[in-house]
């Protein structure tokens, strides 16, 4: 079924649209929930809470691509039950990432929201103008959470190999935002 009308079922509050939505991005959100939550089960949970999140912002919200709108509040529950569990003790998946970018990539000051514009815009220009393949590797990685030995084996890498690979990707992003004037 098309995404739109997809989106049509939610408006028309038809309760098909979750198992549509299942149908289609299901396999995709659950893949992204698992990549960055420990547990197969929380994951599970998580993808149940984006339909049900997807069932309530649909009217008023009409999103361009079903798709990317379901993933993204997927990624944000799962990132909100992450942010939960290690608040009790410190977990894997998110902490790696997070460990790996901070040196490249400041956090902004609390509230506010126009230097992490700045930055997102930057960071943007930055995907852009990086080859296709790499702009790939590193929104699979760093968004998606993908894990280093998946991702390898997805691109035909060797895991050392993609490991390097991001290592200068994270060094080409710092010098870009250093250029820009972001402080680090």
């Amino acid at each position: 079924m098309e995404d739109h009308a997809i989106v049509e079922l939610y408006w028309a509050r038809e309760s098909r649209a979750i198992e549509e939505s299942d149908r289609k991005y299901g396999r995709l959100c659950r893949s992204l929930a698992a990549d960055l939550l420990a547990s197969r089960e929380d994951a599970e949970e998580c993808v149940n809470d984006a339909w049900l999140r997807a069932w309530n912002t649909m009217p008023p919200q009409r999103p361009g691509s079903l798709g990317a709108f379901l993933a993204r509040i997927t990624r944000n529950l799962s990132i909100d039950r992450w942010r939960a569990a290690r608040a009790k003790k410190r977990g894997e998946g998110l902490t790696l990432l997070t460990d790996e970018l901070e040196d490249c990539v400041p956090a902004p000051a609390a509230g506010d929201v126009a230097e992490s514009r700045e930055i997102a815009r930057v960071i943007g220009r930055w995907l852009e103008s990086l080859p296709a393949a790499d702009r790939v590797a590193f929104v699979r990685r760093y968004w998606y959470g993908q894990r280093l030995d998946e991702l390898a084996a997805s691109l035909g890498e060797q895991p050392a190999r993609m490991a390097q690979r991001m290592y200068r990707l994270r060094l080409a992003l710092r010098r870009a935002l250093e250029e820009e004037g972001v402080s680090l």
